[in-house]
């Protein structure tokens, strides 16, 4: 990516979650099995013609129970009582059976960040991770969620004190992050509100925008990426003893889940993190995987309220996502 980027070649990426596999393909030679959208940026996306996608895209769902789900989250607790954390992103994966293919999916969904890699994983996110243009960097994380139906003016999320302290701390760690690639950190917005539709019901969700300085990143995007992954709202605080945490009470590998993708076209870089995640197993299982941030004051009946209630599809014939200040 360092050398793609000194020649001003552009780009598609995606990098895992561990940074254990990275793809790296110069748009001039995307493969049509790699489909994209960053915002108003797309590869090999076709605008749809009368699309016909149910309202329910997910026909059945297994996920872990309330039971096996205690378990993890009081282990979290336990390591967040001996000080090793102070803010983890708990995720588990769920079966579900879906009748359309990925493609399907991808051309009825709404979302500001989609991704596609026909047979291995389908993304639609909300959250951008960094983008980069002129002299600037910026970030985006997103942390905070609550029901439109229980929280018609979103009130109750921006005053809640545990969501509250769950966002100040990725807020923080993401502005340390920024730091040791940028100067001049500073948070533009804190703390703005966004309304999503799920494809059933709409959600609140709270994010935030910091900004800093850099010089010459085109030289370095690859060293830049690195400096700054695993993203810190799908990881938590302090960074690598929270991943080292997440690797053992978490079940299994998360891959591209909750990494993040992008691309470069050969003056400014977008990306998005791998959420609202489908993957499709070797044996042809499709795995929806959702989780959320796990503070001291967390509530483990909401919390497993959450992982469910961000198990959905964002299907393009309702409504596009709204943003209020």
């Amino acid at each position: 990516m360092d050398e793609l980027g000194r020649k001003r070649i552009p780009f598609f990426f995606a990098i895992n979650f561990l940074k254990t596999e990275v793809i790296v393909v110069p748009l001039s030679d995307c493969p049509k099995d790699i489909r994209f959208k960053c915002d108003e940026y797309s590869v090999n996306t076709i605008i749809p013609k009368n699309v016909e996608i149910p309202n329910k895209t997910i026909k059945s769902m297994n996920p872990i129970s309330l039971k096996d789900y205690k378990k993890a989250f009081n282990c979290v607790h336990e390591e967040m009582r001996a000080g090793n954390t102070y803010l983890l992103n708990l995720t588990f994966p769920t079966k579900i059976v879906i009748n359309e293919s990925f493609d399907q999916l991808y051309d009825g969904s709404n979302a500001k960040f989609k991704c596609v890699i026909r047979d291995r994983f389908l993304s639609f996110s909300p959250e951008r991770f960094i983008k980069m243009e002129g002299d600037k960097i910026y970030t985006y994380p997103m942390k905070g969620t609550s029901q439109v139906q229980d929280d018609p003016s979103g009130d109750l999320l921006i005053k809640s004190k545990k969501e509250s302290t769950e966002h100040l701390m990725i807020v923080d760690l993401l502005r340390n992050d920024l730091n040791q690639v940028a100067s001049n950190i500073t948070v533009q917005n804190f703390r703005f509100k966004e309304k999503i539709y799920t494809g059933t019901d709409w959600i609140w969700q709270t994010s935030s925008e910091i900004e800093g300085t850099l010089h010459n990143w085109q030289d370095q995007i690859g060293t830049i990426l690195d400096k700054l992954l695993p993203a810190g709202s799908i990881s938590g605080s302090p960074k690598s003893r929270t991943v080292d945490i997440i690797k053992n009470i978490e079940s299994d590998d998360r891959g591209f889940y909750t990494g993040v993708f992008g691309y470069y076209d050969g003056e400014k870089l977008d990306s998005g993190v791998l959420i609202r995640f489908i993957e499709k197993t070797k044996n042809g299982q499709y795995i929806y995987r959702s989780g959320g941030g796990i503070t001291i004051q967390s509530d483990v009946n909401q919390e497993y309220q959450e992982l469910l209630d961000k198990i959905y599809i964002p299907t393009v014939k309702k409504y596009p996502l709204l943003q209020e200040g």
